[in-house]
């Protein structure tokens, strides 16, 4: 039996053992004690197999392709009342995982990654780790230091909360079927912050707001919330004449909490 890829769940089969020893690696080496590894999207299991080898954790799947899920149910008797056919996007994993905390694995459909993450950040005191892969373009993204184009919010936002590494590239050919672009795995460990030390609805927004015009000074794109906050932003003249890729997560926490001390 063979499972079919569906182009509108954004299947790519990963074909390549080594691979997925790779990732199963990273995940045993993170140095955090966790109990359980959910892998989201496991198609035919090719990662999942190495995962089950591992004895530091027990391995759950989740996957919302109903042939997928046959097909698991079939080959992979370890997995036996540990798939869960449910959407990640939409779903209470804390029904699903129980409250103890567990690492999230996974070659990630392409199209709803970043979801997946921000998902992610909803449970971030509980899931400590996240090992997967994305297309190389978003992994970068997300791993790049501030000073760069392709540092954006969801650096910022992802960084605020996790040490982020990119591991390996992955090249198209090792698929089915193959993609148009590279891969790249990251890992996500769970930095020491519980909190950020700032309002963090009010620690998005100004992210948000000063990324959707990133060619201006922080002094433009938050021209509207300085007048109605009445922030003399002359007080701090360098660090607002300065465009939002060149700040980091703690400068941003920092203006967050000018913006709240008013």
């Amino acid at each position: 039996m063979t499972v079919k890829a569906k182009k509108h769940l954004g299947q790519h089969f990963l074909n390549d053992k080594t691979v997925c020893q790779r990732i199963a690696k990273a995940m045993e080496d993170s140095g955090f004690d966790f109990k359980k590894v959910l892998e989201i999207g496991p198609g035919m299991g090719a990662l999942t197999a190495d995962l089950l080898q591992s004895d530091q954790f027990e391995t759950h799947v989740m996957e919302i392709d109903t042939e997928s899920v046959v097909y698991l149910k079939e080959y992979f008797e370890k997995l036996d009342g540990k798939i869960h056919e449910n959407d990640f996007l939409n779903t209470d994993l804390k029904a699903i995982m129980g409250k103890e905390p567990f690492a999230i694995a996974g070659n990630f459909p392409y199209n709803i990654s970043t979801q997946i993450l921000f998902t992610v950040l909803d449970y971030r005191d509980q899931i400590p780790l996240i090992v997967g892969m994305f297309q190389k373009e978003v992994a970068e993204r997300i791993a790049e230091p501030p000073g760069s184009k392709k540092y954006g919010i969801t650096s910022v936002l992802l960084q605020a909360y996790y040490d982020i590494e990119y591991l390996f590239t992955v090249p198209p050919e090792v698929f089915t079927p193959v993609p148009k672009v590279d891969s790249g795995v990251i890992r996500l460990k769970r930095n020491t912050v519980k909190q950020l030390d700032c309002d963090e609805v009010l620690f998005k927004q100004i992210i948000k707001m000063a990324f959707n015009q990133r060619r201006k000074t922080l002094r433009n794109s938050l021209k509207a919330m300085l007048i109605e906050r009445q922030i003399d932003h002359t007080l701090h003249e360098k660090l607002f004449a300065r465009r939002p890729e060149s700040l980091s997560v703690e400068e941003f926490i920092y203006i967050t909490k000018l913006f709240t001390t008013v």
